[in-house]
């Protein structure tokens, strides 16, 4: 197995067969991993459906934002949570207010008539006091919004899917590792030097960017989006459409964040310098917005806003690190090129040599004597 992940290197020359040998481990361990995750990722589906439809529920939890909500199903939702806490609060003060009739049917001044009345009022509220108290055990122990599903094996179907994803963001190092592995020898070590970083910068940036897109930015879009013109709709929000939704809102997230590669990408290859970017970063900001706006498909500025800021903060991070890299870029490439020059002349006389050796000189012809 150590064979199969260590990389081939650039100076190995392999046939067709064994280029197509390779690609075949590469994909075999990539399916192996990406197997072994989904396993996991689908024996824990409670806990990962838990963390997806967190913001759904976190959209309808607060009681403020159920108060002032015009969703018919969550005003509903927000009546019978106070009902329940009127009930909570009625029962003991029914059977305290039972308690205290019996006190003044017993005292010596009532009559007759008087402690008859008391007694059936007594009675009365100790009644009420435990209906009262039935009615709040009996009330549902979730009121928020939760996800629907419209067929019979839709919720096998959602439960593989968001598995599935899941399973693939965790297999994600080993899969990029496996695809690196297959694409370096290929390059020679000096353009290996310029791929590597920005290739390992590629899945961290992603990462980055989907918890980004989780933690920050989909808790208040999916808020947004579920009380826009909710007087006019009744959401009923779809599993499958829903896991959909979520998975590219912070999939485009994580592609976002891939501006410092192609920031250095661009600058590496000479297509614009860092100084052109910094002066034209009024165009750069303009694209990030438009970006923004196609990632996070709500129209308030403020989802919109934070999805710019990291990736100006990002871009300008970027430009700093372009004109770094072109500061100690000429000294090792100058360093390169002398060792190169160093060696092209050690081998000249070499060559010569060889020449020499393979085609020698003709032997000289001796000039005739003079004669007298």
């Amino acid at each position: 197995m150590g064979t199969v992940l260590r990389p081939i290197g650039h100076e190995d020359r392999l046939s067709l067969v064994d280029h197509l040998s390779e690609l075949r481990k590469r994909l075999i361990i990539s399916i192996v991993t990406l197997l072994a995750c989904f396993s996991v990722c689908f024996w824990q589906n409670n806990a990962i459906l838990d963390v997806v439809t967190k913001p759904v529920r976190d959209a309808h939890s607060s009681d403020k934002a159920s108060a002032t909500s015009k969703d018919p199903d969550q005003q509903a939702a927000f009546f019978v949570q106070q009902q329940v806490r009127a009930y909570r609060t009625l029962a003991p003060a029914l059977s305290a207010s039972a308690r205290t009739f019996d006190a003044l049917a017993a005292a010596d001044n009532v009559t007759a008539t008087q402690r008859a009345a008391i007694a059936a009022s007594s009675r009365a509220l100790a009644a009420a006091g435990r209906q009262a108290a039935a009615a709040a055990r009996a009330a549902p122990r979730s009121s928020q919004s939760t996800l629907v599903t419209l067929g019979v094996t839709e919720p096998f179907t959602a439960t593989i899917t968001i598995a599935f994803y899941s399973a693939l963001l965790l297999a994600m190092p080993m899969l990029l590792y496996q695809a690196y592995a297959f694409i370096l020898p290929a390059f020679s070590p000096r353009e290996r030097k310029v791929a590597l970083p920005l290739m390992l910068m590629v899945p961290a940036l992603f990462v980055a960017g989907v918890a980004f897109g989780y933690f920050v930015v989909l808790d208040r879009a999916v808020n947004f989006l579920q009380n826009f013109n909710a007087d006019s709709f009744n959401n009923l929000l779809q599993a499958n459409t829903y896991f959909k939704f979520a998975v590219l809102f912070v999939a485009g997230i994580g592609l976002l964040f891939q501006i410092p590669v192609g920031v250095l990408a661009v600058t590496r290859l000479g297509i614009f310098t860092p100084k052109q970017l910094a002066k034209n970063r009024g165009y750069v900001i303009l694209a990030i917005s438009i970006f923004a706006a196609v990632a996070t498909p709500t129209p308030d500025p403020v989802t919109m806003t934070l999805a710019m800021a990291p990736l100006i903060v990002l871009f300008e991070l970027s430009i700093l690190l372009a004109r770094w890299i072109d500061r100690i870029k000429p000294a090792v490439d100058d360093a390169d090129d002398e060792e190169g020059a160093d060696d092209a002349y050690d081998g000249a006389p070499d060559a010569e040599a060889d020449v020499s050796a393979d085609h020698p000189d003709p032997p000289k012809l001796q000039d005739p004597e003079p004669k007298d």
